[in-house]
């Protein structure tokens, strides 16, 4: 089994994901950074604000304070996270780890 530096258990549609033998999976480095800014986002509750809002000023200051929270995070690049919103409802999160390369999500809510 990898290891790595950081891990944490695999989270898939806001369960545990588990193997053949029904134990929880771990996901390393990138990844496990990857979601832990998953679940720090949503428990912001910025996300859910931004889909929701209708004022382009509000929307734009969400965008920053989100792009702050993430860059924030020791283990991302300073000033590397860039959030956009391609369509209506969905966002693209482009970050670059301190050790481990890009990170890039897709994020909406539903």
């Amino acid at each position: 089994m990898a290891e790595g530096k950081y891990f944490d258990l695999l989270v898939t549609d806001d369960d545990l994901t588990l193997d053949r033998g029904g134990n929880p999976e771990r996901c390393f480095d990138r990844d496990s950074i990857a979601q832990d800014i998953q679940h720090m986002i949503r428990e912001t509750g910025l996300l859910v604000e931004l889909v929701g809002n209708r004022d382009v000023r509000k929307k734009a200051e969400n965008i920053v304070r989100l792009t702050i929270e993430v860059d924030n995070d020791e283990r991302i690049v300073p000033g590397s996270c860039e959030i956009r919103e391609p369509e209506s409802g969905v966002f693209f999160l482009q970050a670059e780890t301190v050790e481990f390369g890009p990170i890039n999500m897709q994020m909406e809510v539903g």
